[in-house]
């Protein structure tokens, strides 16, 4: 017999609807004998008594028939059953089976996250679910059912899930897994299995059930194959729709609601924190009376696979031909935390794998970073020998290092007699530099050239790059230059798709500014320093566009009134004095020599030996011919146009003739050039200039001869540095 419960769970007995049935009959019965016979007797009497008898009988049938009307419509009544399950501590109106149990504090617990069980919870009394069974379209009876479960996995990935069924009877027989311990592979599909369910599957099965994804809730007719599913989610105010996870471990409800005129379902689901949405998930058109008995079990199924998941219903509210009660969310029991697993678990598995990997990882790290550290130690690492520490300005080599980002190729500002230059940055001041790294081979002695180089870093003049300091590394020199922000003159003179155009003012400029770091050098300082490597690409040009000489890698320095030592023959080809093919002595008119060449490489835009144009090889010679035949201005770089004026122009290639001539007794000083320049002293247009036939030797000639002298020759701008 169907019970009714309250919204406690506490159960109350209701009336019986057959002894209902059998004590009207027998009242209606007892009164219509009663008034029969009083008929009878009364038939005898006159007419009157006649007339008031049929009177009263029609009175009595007037009374009677409602209640036979009643009676014979009780017949397809039913009773309404309306239960609420606030936890399921009290419920002794359900039937367990399987893994399912109620835990001590009244959460009914379908399956733990054991692999392959199966658990089921149903009413333990039948429900009426039909009307008019013995009438050809008997009527399914309206109900509406609400529930709160939780799903609880340990680890990644659980399953299967969970299904509220409507089945013929309380002890299914289903399989675990994928078939949620409804129905099996052998019956799963037959019309004869009178099931209704609602699955909500964490898992997405074989392609036989035909499951959208790991995360839905559908609708099954005897089958697992859903015949509508969707993915879990629920649609807020502005009928946005938002997906949630049902494995997600928070508590989740759900409203299944099924109006018999309408023949309609409603599906709806939601996080417990969010409420009844207005729109429900699933709306499917279905008629129930084809599936239904007369009296079908009510409840809940569960199962688990190779993945598991704990399955949990909190509360449970349940109705026939009306709204189910609202559960008492403030009062509904938790589920369970996960037990702290032990080591044998597989949450403890995962942990300790966890564990160990991350252990591992950090391990291998710090290997690597401490095998990373001793290695750029060992990597920048010196070893100074007692001398070095006798001069000042040493950078230390990892400073220089860090500051060109480990002399990266993309640092490389240009190459030099002996080696790259770098751009960096020193890690400390944050201060630009320029480093030249120079090559091992160099035959020079280190210590006499650190000690150059130390004394070298004492200049200060306004038109010379400032040498800040060295660095020795094992074989490895590196000079270290203020950084010049606009590079070097033949850029500009020689890549005018990179560069602006020097204007003629700004060419006179940068010229007199060389002239004057060259007297300096020369006559000023303590020491007399020889360039001997004075070129285009060596002057640099600072932010103000000021001509300053630089690279002092193969300057040399001796005592006034003395000659120097070497006979090394070192600079570029096409500015190199034609003594030095002699007797390979450095002299102050050998940079004279070199000036010369850079006043005419300047005023004419081209460079002292072009490969390309054979009569006209060496620079020096094209303009001695020009200016013997009275045509001086044809040389002047034709990109300066008519932009220049005539007067300094003749001036600076006069005077790059008068340096350049064969007998350095006879080239001015750089002092005397200073005046000239300067317009200090005058000089005359008729002046007597000394060539001789071997200044113009082709290149070829010229390589042949100086091969008898102790040189090397590197790649350069100039067309070749001998060292």
């Amino acid at each position: 017999m169907p019970l009714l419960k309250d919204k406690t769970g506490q159960v109350n007995t209701s009336s019986q609807v057959e002894g209902t049935k059998k004590s009207l009959t027998r009242s209606l019965v007892h009164s219509f004998k009663k008034t029969f016979q009083q008929s009878l007797s009364i038939a005898k009497a006159p007419l009157f008594h006649y007339l008031l008898l049929v009177f009263l009988v029609i009175m009595v049938l007037s009374i009677v028939l409602p209640f036979l009307v009643l009676l014979l419509a009780s017949s397809s009544l039913s009773v309404n059953i309306d239960f609420t399950y606030n936890g399921f501590k009290s419920a002794t109106e359900l039937s367990l089976d399987g893994s399912a149990r109620i835990t001590p504090n009244g959460v009914l617990q379908l399956t733990n996250d054991t692999k392959e069980l199966v658990g089921h919870a149903f009413s333990s009394s039948p429900i009426q679910m039909l009307l008019n069974t013995r009438s050809i379209t008997p009527t399914t009876i309206s109900f509406s059912s609400t529930f709160v479960f939780d799903i609880i996995t340990v680890g990644d990935a659980g399953g299967h899930g969970l299904a509220f069924a409507v089945a013929p009877t309380k002890t299914l027989e289903g399989s675990c897994c994928q078939y949620l311990g409804l129905l099996t592979s052998r019956n799963n599909g037959n019309s004869s299995n009178h099931l209704f369910a609602i699955e909500f599957d964490t898992v997405q099965a074989s392609v036989l059930l035909k499951d959208i994804d790991g995360n839905h809730v559908g609708v099954d007719i005897n089958s697992l194959v859903s015949n509508v599913s969707k993915t879990a989610s629920y649609f807020t105010n502005n009928f946005k729709m938002v997906e949630f996870e049902l494995e997600s471990g928070q508590p989740i409800q759900a409203w299944i609601d099924y109006d018999d005129i309408a023949k309609i379902l409603n599906v709806t689901v939601a996080p417990l924190s969010v409420g009844k949405p207005s729109l429900p998930l699933i709306s499917y058109a279905i008629d129930l009376s084809l599936i239904f008995k007369e009296y079908m079990y009510v409840g809940f199924s569960s199962s688990t696979g190779k993945l598991s998941s704990s399955h949990y219903i909190l509360g449970w509210s349940f109705r026939t031909n009306g709204v189910a009660r609202s559960l008492d969310l403030s009062h509904l029991p938790l589920p369970p935390q996960p037990a702290k697993a032990s080591s044998t678990s597989k949450g403890s598995g995962i942990k300790i794998g966890v564990i160990s990997s991350l252990a591992t990882l950090l391990l291998v790290a710090l290997v690597l970073s401490v095998s990373w550290h001793f290695w750029q130690r060992a990597k920048l690492a010196e070893t100074l020998e007692d001398w070095e520490l006798d001069y000042p300005h040493r950078f230390p080599y990892k400073d220089l290092y860090k500051a060109t980002k480990g002399f990266k190729e993309t640092e490389v500002l240009g190459s030099g007699g002996f080696g790259l230059v770098y751009k960096g940055t020193l890690p400390s001041t944050g201060e630009e530099i320029a480093v030249k790294r120079i090559s091992s081979n160099s035959k020079q002695g280190v210590r006499e050239f650190v000690a150059e180089v130390a004394c070298l870093g004492h200049m200060r003049h306004r038109n010379l790059v400032q040498l800040q300091g060295w660095c020795k590394r094992n074989e490895d020199l590196l000079l270290v230059y203020e950084f010049m922000p606009n590079g070097s003159l033949d850029t500009f003179l020689f890549e005018g798709e990179r560069c602006r155009l020097l204007s003629w003012d700004e060419r006179f400029k940068i010229l007199k500014g060389v002239a004057s770091g060259l007297v300096y050098l020369h006559e000023e300082w303590e020491q007399v320093v020889v360039h001997r490597d004075i070129k285009s690409s060596n002057v640099l040009l600072d932010a103000e566009m000021n001509g300053r000489l630089g690279d002092f890698g193969l300057a040399r320095l001796y005592e006034r009134g003395k000659n120097a030592h070497t006979t090394l023959v070192v600079g570029t080809l096409g500015y190199i004095a034609p003594e030095l093919s002699r007797h390979g002595k450095p002299m102050a008119s050998s940079d004279v020599f070199a000036y010369g060449i850079l006043l005419l490489e300047v005023a004419c835009g081209r460079r002292p030996i072009e490969p390309t144009a054979p009569a006209e090889q060496l620079l020096m010679d094209w303009v001695r011919e020009c200016n013997m035949k009275g045509q001086l201005l044809e040389v002047v770089d034709p990109k300066l146009g008519e932009s220049f004026v005539q007067e300094e122009v003749e001036l600076v290639l006069k005077l790059g003739l008068v340096c350049s001539q064969s007998i350095p007794e006879v080239r001015p000083t750089m002092r005397q050039v200073i005046q000239y320049l300067n317009r200090n002293d005058n000089l005359e247009d008729d002046v007597a200039l000394v060539f001789s036939e071997a200044d113009s030797f082709d290149l070829a000639t010229r390589n042949s001869y100086l091969s008898s002298f102790d040189i090397v020759s590197s790649s350069s701008h100039g067309g070749g540095t001998l060292v």
